[in-house]
């Protein structure tokens, strides 16, 4: 790894006292920063939303189409620290890794090159999603993958093809992890698959309205029915 230290203009227009850059086995340009300059004017959205989910959990996440994983995920995890979430090896390897309690904060998918597939950013509202998603398909070809919800960070969002040559994937409602127990976690969610539960909604307080249904009987009786 070759890391070079970026003259202070660079790190002027990044709004950073330093910052250095390398890349990545499969050619990727990263960037390491610190002191990073806090704005006194706050965020101001495009059109009302309820707001980006980052703080603590950062920014989202990205995902690289890679070569071959196995470099790949050397670096990351053997020197910049990120820990392994969960993998899949069929229909295709991906390998999904945390750094806090996000539960991917990178992922990396072996298709044979070297690119840049989406990057994630979360929503507060499941509306401000379904509205993200009401004017992408205003547009034709905007749309890249339609509205799911993901089996392993339980993010329910949609992608959208960017004028680059990858997409911006716009969620709601993903999981949180405890970074330090992802093997026991692991196992958990193959013994719940086999036995047909299913994972709650991840809601944060007052995001939520609790809906009657819950007990026949008892909406019955409290007068819910």
């Amino acid at each position: 790894m070759h890391v070079v230290a970026e003259p202070q203009t660079l790190a002027d227009a990044r709004r950073v006292r330093s910052l250095i850059s390398f890349h990545d086995p499969a050619g990727n340009r990263l960037e390491a920063f610190h002191g990073a300059e806090i704005d006194d004017t706050p965020f101001a959205p495009g059109r009302s939303i309820s707001g980006f989910r980052t703080g603590p959990l950062g920014l989202g996440h990205a995902v690289l189409t890679v070569e071959n994983i196995a470099p790949v995920m050397a670096f990351y995890v053997d020197v910049l620290g990120f820990g392994l979430s969960d993998y899949i090896e069929k229909p295709f390897r991906a390998y999904f890794f945390h750094v806090n309690a996000r539960h991917h904060s990178l992922a990396l998918i072996e298709t044979g090159r070297n690119g840049m597939h989406h990057l994630m950013v979360e929503l507060f509202s499941l509306d401000d999603v379904g509205q993200c998603y009401d004017i992408a398909q205003t547009q034709e070809g905007r749309v890249g993958v339609t509205l799911g919800r993901h089996t392993n960070d339980f993010m329910t969002s949609f992608y959208a093809k960017t004028p680059s040559s990858f997409m911006i994937e716009c969620g709601w409602g993903g999981r949180e992890i405890d970074p330090e127990d992802r093997a026991v976690a692991r196992e958990m969610r193959l013994r719940a698959a086999a036995s047909g539960l299913r994972a709650p909604v991840q809601v944060m307080e007052g995001n939520y309205k609790l809906m009657s249904g819950t007990c026949a009987w008892w909406d019955g009786v409290s007068g819910k029915s």
